[in-house]
């Protein structure tokens, strides 16, 4: 390590989601770290569906960013451009670094602060709780995952969800799939499959058309489709080789972006051939930590840890004690992998990775 004498590398982080902000708490007292993103907040992504029904689980799911970056510098602005060794942001900051994290992942317009997102979820849940009828459109997790919390917490409502595929969940096996319709159907949700909903076109009286030709009366909608990748701004600066057809960033079997030794790129935003999951973006953080450590220790790039493709494991929340999951030899439903998952959606865990407690206040963790 550094003598005491040397100041610290600079790393220098974009993105604070799952990815980022793990590399960043892991590197905070190694390098002078400093974290660039556009809110002041890290949201345990997999949670918010849980948050929609019940929006006080969002006081745990929902985290500062200074709660657990102790000791480095939070920018809350979005990257613009990256030379060789500087990082150019939204709000004409110059940031400048030694080694580079790029974790922009997906983007999604959200609060800038932590309170305006809890309050986005309170109302949310007000529109669930005053709605008789409700549309889901998109049928992968998101979808799946919000019609389950729905069904079981509020199962009066009168549930619908469209999706244009033409099996459910497509991102993992058919036979998850076809457990998690079953239960879907098994709880009164209308499932229709390859269909589209336009929803430029909704009438007063809150009726949707479907690309089939059938009408669908809902007194509100929620968009589970997905988003786009956090990578557009990448085409102007250094990096604009790096990116393949679809936008990801390129990068080797240690989580460099091809053809650079001190940027990195880590999480969704990556082209790694995985499925896009938060618990896979947390390994891209810790791989990624011990190599700018190797790195700032001197140590050739042939020492350095490589990360290998994560296996088909996927585990979809069916409510509050019930989920669907995929392993590499079996796929399971019901009560077990709920016990896994769905309880706690491994907040818990996710908290205490990030130096913090379960955020379960004592009372609650005494027995009864």
């Amino acid at each position: 390590m550094a003598n005491c004498g040397e100041s610290k590398k600079r790393v220098v982080v974009l993105g604070g989601g799952m990815a980022g902000s793990l590399v960043a708490k892991t590197l905070q007292y190694s390098a002078d770290v400093t974290l660039i993103d556009p809110k002041e907040y890290f949201e345990i992504t997999w949670a918010n569906l849980r948050t929609t029904v019940e929006p006080s689980f969002g006081e745990r799911t929902v985290i500062n960013h200074r709660d657990y970056l102790v000791n480095g510098r939070i920018l809350t602005s979005s990257a613009t451009n990256v030379t060789e060794n500087e990082v150019v942001t939204a709000d004409d900051h110059v940031v400048p670094y030694d080694y580079l994290v790029v974790a922009t992942g997906h983007v999604e317009p959200v609060p800038q602060t932590r309170t305006e997102r809890l309050n986005h979820y309170q109302k949310e849940n007000q529109k669930i709780k005053s709605a008789k009828s409700i549309l889901i459109v998109g049928g992968g997790p998101s979808g799946v995952e919000l019609a389950g919390e729905i069904a079981v917490d509020f199962p009066d409502k009168k549930l619908t969800l469209v999706h244009k595929g033409s099996r459910l969940l497509e991102f993992i096996g058919p036979k998850a799939a076809d457990k998690a319709l079953n239960w879907l159907k098994a709880h009164r949700v209308e499932v229709k499959l390859g269909q589209s909903v336009d929803l430029r076109n909704v009438s007063d009286e809150g009726t949707y058309a479907t690309s089939a030709g059938e009408t669908i009366q809902a007194d509100c909608h929620f968009l589970c489709i997905g988003i786009p990748l956090g990578s557009a701004w990448l085409r102007e600066s250094i990096l604009k080789d790096k990116l393949d057809n679809r936008g990801r960033l390129m990068v080797d079997e240690n989580l460099l972006v091809k053809g650079h030794k001190n940027i990195f790129a880590i999480g969704d935003i990556t082209d790694i051939p995985e499925a896009k999951q938060g618990y896979l973006a947390q390994k891209h953080a810790l791989v990624t930590a011990k190599n700018i450590n190797l790195l700032m220790d001197g140590q050739k790039e042939s020492k350095l840890a490589t990360y290998q493709p994560g296996s088909a494991i996927a585990i979809v929340s069916l409510g509050r004690k019930e989920a669907v999951a995929q392993f590499p030899f079996v796929t399971i439903s019901g009560c077990i992998p709920g016990k896994i998952k769905s309880k706690d959606l491994f907040v818990t865990k996710t908290r205490k990775d990030r130096g913090l407690d379960s955020g379960i206040p004592s009372s609650k963790n005494k027995c009864s």
